[in-house]
C-alpha cells in the first residue's frame, strides 16, 4: 500500500532541486517539516524524465537521512516500456517503496500528449505495467477535483480515474484546489462509481497572490473571488502570506472534520506555510 494502515496520514511532496544551494535549502526544510512526522515523502519527475537520477537521489537520501518512507513520481512522457521498466527496476534496487504514477504533461511546445513508439498513452497503463512486473510497488494516482483540463468531460475524467483504480492504484491524490465544495463533490462522484480507496486532499497553501495565480493558470484549478480578493488588499509578501496561511487553516481543518484520510502538501520545497498551517489545524 502507497500510505501505511493508519486512519490518518500525512505526506508532503518536493521537486528536485537544479543548484547545490537550493539542495541545501531542501534539506534544511525538510528537517523541519520531518517535526510533523509525515507518512510518506514523494518527489516529483521531470518532463521526459528529465530529472530521472535526481529525483531518485532525492528520495533515496529523504529515506537515509530520514527513515521515512518515500515515494517517486513517474511519468509516461518520453520513456518506452523498456525504459520505464529500467527506472521502476532501479527506484526498486534503492529501497523506494511506492510510485505515484502520473501519464505526465505535454513536453513545452506540443499542444497535446503522444507517446513515443513502444510508450505508453495513459496513466492507467503505467499503473498496470508497475502492478504486473513490481507488485511490491504501493502506487498513487491523481485525481482532479475540478476536471482534467484535457478531459473530454466530467465523467469521461471519472471513467479514467476508475480505470488507474481498478489497473492497482492504492489511493488518489487529488490536484490542487481552493473550494472544498469542488473536492466534496468529487469525493461523491468516486463513490458513486464504486471507487472505494482513499481520496486524499492535495493542498498547496498560497504565500504569493501573483505566484499562485500562474499556477492555477497553468493546471485550471479556480481561485474563489473572496479569496483573491482579500490577498490583493495589499501588495506585501507578510500580508499574503498571512491571509494564505489563514484560507489554507480553515480549509483544511474542514476537510479534517469532514473525514478525508489524510492529507498531502505540495510544499515546494519550503516549510514556513506548511508548518504554520499545521500548527493551526487539529489532526485526528
Amino acid at each position: 500500500m502507497f500510505y501505511p494502515a493508519r486512519p490518518f496520514t500525512l505526506s508532503f511532496e518536493l521537486f528536485p532541486p537544479k543548484t547545490p544551494a537550493a539542495e541545501a535549502a531542501l534539506w534544511e526544510n525538510l528537517k523541519h517539516l520531518m517535526e510533523f512526522q509525515p507518512d510518506v515523502v514523494t518527489c516529483t519527475y521531470g518532463a521526459g524524465g528529465s530529472t530521472r537520477d535526481k529525483t531518485l537521489a532525492i528520495v533515496q537520501q529523504t529515506k537515509r537521512r530520514f527513515g521515512v518512507r518515500v515515494a517517486s513520481h513517474l511519468t509516461c512522457v518520453g520513456s518506452t516500456v523498456e525504459q520505464l521498466v529500467s527506472y521502476l527496476g532501479d527506484a526498486q534496487r534503492r529501497g523506494i517503496e511506492n510510485i505515484v504514477a502520473l501519464r505526465g504533461d505535454p513536453p513545452k511546445g506540443e499542444a497535446s500528449f503522444k507517446p513515443v513508439e513502444g510508450g505508453l498513452r495513459f496513466a492507467s497503463e503505467l499503473v498496470g505495467l508497475i502492478r504486473r512486473e513490481f507488485p511490491r510497488f504501493g502506487i498513487a494516482v491523481a485525481g482532479y477535483p475540478e476536471t482534467h483540463q484535457e478531459a473530454a468531460s466530467p465523467q469521461a475524467d471519472m471513467e479514467n480515474l476508475k480505470r488507474k483504480v481498478a489497473a492497482g492504484g492504492h489511493c488518489v491524490i487529488t490536484q490542487l484546489f481552493y473550494d472544498n465544495a469542488d473536492f466534496f463533490r468529487f469525493r461523491q462522484r468516486c463513490g458513486e462509481l464504486g471507487i472505494t480507496v482513499p481520496i486524499v486532499p492535495g493542498i498547496l497553501p498560497v504565500t504569493n497572490l501573483s505566484q499562485i495565480q500562474r499556477i492555477t493558470s497553468l493546471c485550471k484549478a479556480r481561485l474563489p473571488d473572496d479569496f483573491v480578493a482579500e490577498l490583493s488588499q495589499k501588495d506585501d509578501a507578510d500580508w499574503q502570506f498571512a491571509v494564505g496561511v489563514r484560507w489554507a487553516a480553515r480549509q483544511l481543518q474542514e476537510l479534517i472534520d469532514a473525514g478525508v484520510p489524510g492529507l498531502h502538501f505540495y510544499v515546494l520545497n519550503k516549510s514556513p506555510a506548511t508548518a504554520a498551517v499545521l500548527n493551526q489545524v487539529r489532526r485526528p
